[in-house]
């Protein structure tokens, strides 16, 4: 560990507060069998982290990133990936941001909780494969690996703020029957934030898949449909004649 490494972690441990660790382990599920079994704590908030990020990016080089994301305490990894976001935002080539990105991926299994996740994963190989092949993405879709897969996932968040939603109902397609809760959250909120910008692309989507779905996945998607639409996507009495959705008349 080199003296900025040191340094950035005394700051950062500064901040610590045992009250509010003991909260995290319990909110991020650390306990044995859970998604985040053995992480650990330093109960620091995200505005603390997001400041330091800022205060230290620039002086830690994409090496000491690469090392503190594998650091044991989560609130590390977190403040970590907020940095590499600055560095690829920041970055002033392309080969910079290509350097990023592949930190990113060797470091896949260390951004190992939905807040990593979510924090990185669009503003960093999202953003990244706009304009390159995205299949990647359907290929970590595929991986046995919940968090991988909640990478795939979260990364389409790039696409969809540019009105391109292929990729998300793509990985939604690979992952609409997935086991885990988490996945179920993510692939229904990329869902709802295509509805947000395009509600017919959403819907017709939805239209014929919602049946089987699982239904936190179907909840998350159409949590802001108008009531009446809402209830009937809950209650299965959504069809579909002649081409046009229409409401049954047990739901009408």
């Amino acid at each position: 560990m080199n003296k900025d490494q040191a340094e950035f972690l005394k700051a950062l441990q500064s901040y610590e507060d045992s009250e509010r660790a003991i909260h995290s382990l319990r909110y991020f599920r650390t306990g044995p069998g859970e998604y985040g079994e053995g992480d650990k704590f330093w109960g620091l908030t995200v505005p603390v982290q997001r400041s330091l990020s800022r205060e230290y990016y620039r002086k830690l080089s994409l090496d000491n990133l690469r090392q503190l994301l594998k650091h044991e305490v989560h609130e590390v990894r977190l403040c970590t990936v907020m940095m590499l976001v600055l560095k690829y935002q920041k970055a002033t080539s392309e080969e910079i941001r290509a350097q990023v990105v592949e930190v990113f991926m060797e470091s896949m299994v260390y951004i190992n909780n939905w807040d990593l996740v979510d924090t990185c994963a669009h503003l960093i190989l999202g953003d990244w494969l706009l304009d390159r092949d995205w299949k990647v993405l359907k290929d970590l879709a595929q991986k046995d690996h919940l968090w991988t897969q909640r990478i795939a996932v979260i990364s389409t968040f790039a696409f969809i703020r540019k009105g391109i939603y292929q990729p998300s109902l793509e990985i939604a397609d690979i992952l609409l029957h997935h086991k885990h809760d988490l996945i179920h959250k993510a692939v229904g909120w990329m869902l709802r934030e295509i509805g947000n910008k395009d509600y017919q692309i959403e819907y017709d989507y939805l239209l014929s898949r919602y049946k089987t779905m699982p239904r936190t996945m179907l909840r998350y998607a159409i949590e802001k449909f108008d009531e009446p639409v809402r209830q009937a996507f809950l209650k299965g009495t959504l069809e579909v004649k002649n081409s046009y959705p229409t409401l049954s008349k047990s739901g009408s």
